[in-house]
């Protein structure tokens, strides 16, 4: 693609961590290879940090400023990269950039979770670009093949891995049989859990990625507050050690299917959780910090997607496929793909959400206990598949998994079993996901 007397492509980055610094140094590095696939020199015009004072290797520093907003502003910026992370003051700024005529590439998945469908209709009514492959799973890529590559057909359900720091603390307590408490202090220390692990611990951030992914696979809007979310605090060494005999793993799943009921009305389930899988499935092989996500659909069937799904040089990657998609539309003078919400389907609440379910519970070991138990799961209409007791003496533990049943009915088993006197306690609920039964 020739250039020959090509306008420069700016660019604004707000944000100076990982990720940002990644984007500036590739911009910099590969920038004939970068001219020779947009058709335009893409040029760096400013850098907003939070201290410009500070020495940082390789950046021109006449480059750096506090202004982030004054930056956006300028009348040479065309394209700006949001790398600041949170709702503010990344929705202001990118609202300003789009609202001025500039294309807008973010990794920000928290922002994107809530604010999507506003800074969409911004980016429709200004003709500009609005792009965010980075927000989910880091470098792999997955937006775009459901924007684009599978646009013309219908997806079912897309369900996967999409953070790396529970899924790198369930596996080392998997293959070590290691405390959650003792894993996540080494998740630490490695740099693949945050000083404050919330969101990523009790699914925050998944919820977030789920969001998005289920948004765009159905064509309706979905906020993060619409995904039902459960984290992996609870689990212990004895969950695992159970599913293992039961020829499975545990994985924190984002859940995002569409459910047709019995006069074909459609939702939309988002859910995500710890959950059992079996061993032979695709997702049970994934380990340490890496994400995969599988997407069913109608005519292509199932496709996964696989990489690391975070860390500043695979993110930085997934921004600058972006960022060169989005300069080649400056340069050509078209546009990305808008958002699609025209199915507009409504939320399914998780009662409404059927699999299958993993109950471990310390009961009474005397005679007539396992038919009292399976009695109250019959009551509820929820049929059991497997069971396993362990121990001897006063106390039994009683691990059942049941066939597909609705959370609802699930729900009400547990409670039921919870009055029962020869129930000492319901250790542990996790549903059975990536079956057929």
């Amino acid at each position: 693609m020739s250039d020959t007397g090509a306008r420069p492509i700016g660019v604004a980055v707000l944000g100076m961590g990982n990720v940002g610094t990644e984007v500036v140094r590739i911009l910099t590095e590969s920038a004939d290879d970068i001219r020779s696939r947009v058709g335009a020199p893409v040029q760096v015009r400013g850098v907003a940090v939070r201290d410009a004072a500070k020495t940082r290797a390789g950046i021109d520093p006449a480059l750096l400023t506090t202004d982030a907003a004054a930056l956006v502003a300028r009348d040479d910026v065309d394209i700006v990269v949001e790398l600041v992370g949170g709702i503010e003051p990344a929705r202001t700024l990118i609202r300003a950039a789009l609202e001025s005529g500039k294309s807008v590439i973010t990794a920000n998945k928290a922002l994107m979770a809530v604010h999507a469908g506003e800074l969409s209709e911004a980016a429709a009514r200004h003709r500009v670009d609005l792009y965010f492959e980075a927000a989910v799973a880091g470098a792999i890529p997955v937006i775009r093949p459901l924007t684009q590559s599978l646009a013309g057909d219908s997806v079912n359900r897309v369900a996967g891995i999409v953070n790396g720091t529970t899924n790198y603390i369930l596996s080392e307590m998997a293959e070590t049989g290691a405390d959650y408490h003792d894993v996540l202090a080494e998740a630490g220390r490695l740099g693949y859990a945050e000083a404050d692990p919330t969101a990523d611990v009790e699914g925050y951030d998944a919820a977030a990625k789920a969001a998005i992914l289920a948004s765009i696979a159905f064509h309706s809007r979905v906020t993060a507050d619409d995904v039902h979310r459960e984290g992996i605090t609870d689990i212990t060494p004895a969950d695992l050690d159970a599913a293992a005999k039961f020829d499975c793993t545990v994985k924190l799943l984002a859940i995002c299917e569409r459910m047709t009921d019995a006069d074909g009305a459609e939702r939309i389930s988002a859910r995500v959780y710890p959950a059992l899988i079996p061993l032979e499935h695709p997702l049970a092989t994934v380990n340490g910090a890496f994400n995969a996500v599988v997407v069913e659909s109608e005519n292509a069937g199932r496709l996964m997607f696989y990489g690391q799904g975070a860390g500043g040089a695979p993110t930085a990657a997934a921004v600058m496929g972006d960022l060169v998609m989005a300069a080649r539309n400056r340069v050509n003078g078209g546009r990305g793909p808008l958002e699609s919400t025209y199915a507009s389907l409504p939320i399914a609440s998780i009662d409404e959400a059927q699999t299958r379910y993993y109950v471990s519970m310390r009961v009474a070991d005397r005679p007539g206990v396992l038919a009292q138990v399976a009695g109250e799961f019959a009551k509820q209409g929820v049929s059991i598949s497997a069971v396993r007791q362990e121990g001897a003496g006063e106390e039994a533990r009683l691990i059942v998994v049941t066939h597909r049943a609705t959370d609802r009915a699930q729900s009400e088993t547990v409670a039921a079993l919870e009055q029962m006197d020869s129930v000492i306690k319901v250790s542990s609920v996790l549903r059975l996901e990536g079956t057929n039964d």
